[in-house]
């Protein structure tokens, strides 16, 4: 991306946010933006001008007056505004945080929160994000225009918001982190969007300690990134990756959130999680790994935000601490959850615990059904060669990983 693209980018959810924060109309504002945009494109490489948002809101906001004007009910429209009070000017920062809480309002649904998002503040397409989520063009389509209709009437306040907040940022960094589906293992775009706006985020709410641990997260997850992939773009497990590779300036930068968010008091479940990323990236090697701290950190997780997925992980640390069979009886709690009793990584983990105990037959099967579960081609690669492993020459019972690391 050019730094003249990346300007836009930065640029139109700010403008978005103050247009709908004093007109509300969702689409007319988004439609005005998007022609001060195609605008900037015509006339910004003779010149940029001194103030662009400025620039970008005073044509936006004339292709509103100049929509309004042409439509009967133009004089309503104009008195509904003048009713609107605004005590003070926000900044843009605000202005963006805003339209950011406004796509993930709980109304919608969390697929719509995602696509608005990246529509309307990450300056995604509708075709990128539609490649990104493996879905035609057309249905992706609705979906932003459905949910634009729900929250039609502009900002609103209400409860809740900033966890929906978070939550989208962190939907949108794991999807790009390991797509759910395809040929390709990561989605750099959306990593990179997610941090991004999550780094916006914080820049709003300094003092918001989960904020600051979903960055820290962010980071010291991406920093791994670069060992994550073999050059055929196979999956490469924590275990096994090279650690020179990982980017020692995000890991430097996660750990110093990390550990400002820590000691604000108080827990919180993506402070948790920032506190196990940290404990990860700091270890020398896999050997090296506090795998004991780890565990009382999901415990603590799994009391403050029951999840399925959590329980997966902290079977992996139990495992790790106290031997497989542990691990195994974790697991079995989750045979009649229905949120992930056929979700690939259930089998995933099953089947490392498996191979740990020394049974490969066992372990063979859940790698292969596993396998079967994921849509992800990187990950059913991974699988099957793991499998193929065993029925070939079974070996001595491995480090315990994960086909998601």
């Amino acid at each position: 991306m050019s730094g003249f693209e990346a300007d836009l980018r930065a640029l139109a959810p700010q403008v978005l946010g103050t247009l709908v924060r004093r007109h509300g109309q969702f689409d007319a504002c988004e439609d005005a933006v998007q022609e001060a945009l195609l605008a900037a494109v015509t006339q910004w490489p003779s010149g940029m001008p001194d103030d662009p948002r400025a620039w970008l809101l005073t044509v936006a906001t004339r292709r509103l007056t100049d929509m309004w004007r042409s439509e009967s009910a133009r004089r309503r429209r104009e008195e509904a505004d003048a009713l609107r009070t605004v005590p003070s000017e926000p900044s843009a920062v605000d202005d963006t945080l805003r339209l950011l809480f406004l796509c993930c309002h709980p109304d919608l649904s969390p697929s719509s929160q995602v696509a608005l998002t990246l529509r309307a503040v990450g300056g995604l397409t509708t075709a990128q994000i539609a490649r990104a989520f493996l879905v035609p063009e057309a249905t992706m389509a609705q979906r932003i225009s459905r949910a634009k209709a729900r929250v039609r009437g502009g900002f609103t306040e209400h409860d809740g918001a900033l966890p929906a907040v978070l939550q989208v940022l962190y939907l949108i960094f794991n999807e790009g982190y390991t797509a759910g589906a395809g040929a390709d293992l990561l989605n750099t775009d959306l990593t990179a969007e997610a941090i991004r706006l999550t780094r916006l985020a914080r820049a709003a709410l300094p003092d918001e300690p989960e904020v600051t641990a979903l960055l820290a997260l962010m980071l010291l997850t991406d920093a791994r990134r670069p060992a994550r992939t073999a050059p055929d773009g196979g999956l490469v497990p924590l275990e096994e990756q090279d650690r020179t590779l990982w980017n020692r300036d995000q890991i430097t930068e996660g750990v110093r959130l990390a550990s400002s968010a820590m000691s604000t008091g108080g827990l919180g479940p993506y402070r948790l999680q920032a506190a196990i990323a940290a404990v990860h990236a700091e270890a020398p090697s896999a050997a090296e790994t506090d795998w004991r701290q780890i565990a009382v950190l999901y415990r603590i997780l799994s009391r403050i935000a029951p999840n399925p997925m959590v329980t997966l992980s902290h079977a992996v640390a139990v495992a790790m601490v106290e031997g497989p069979s542990a691990g195994l009886a974790l697991l079995d709690t989750l045979d009649d959850d229905s949120r992930v009793a056929h979700h690939h990584r259930l089998a995933a983990v099953r089947a490392h615990l498996l191979e740990m105990t020394g049974d490969p037959t066992a372990a063979r099967a859940a790698y292969l059904a596993a396998a079967r579960a994921t849509a992800s081609a990187p990950e059913q690669r991974y699988l099957t060669t793991r499998a193929d492993r065993l029925r070939a020459d079974p070996p001595a019972p491995p480090q315990m990983t994960t086909s998601s690391e």
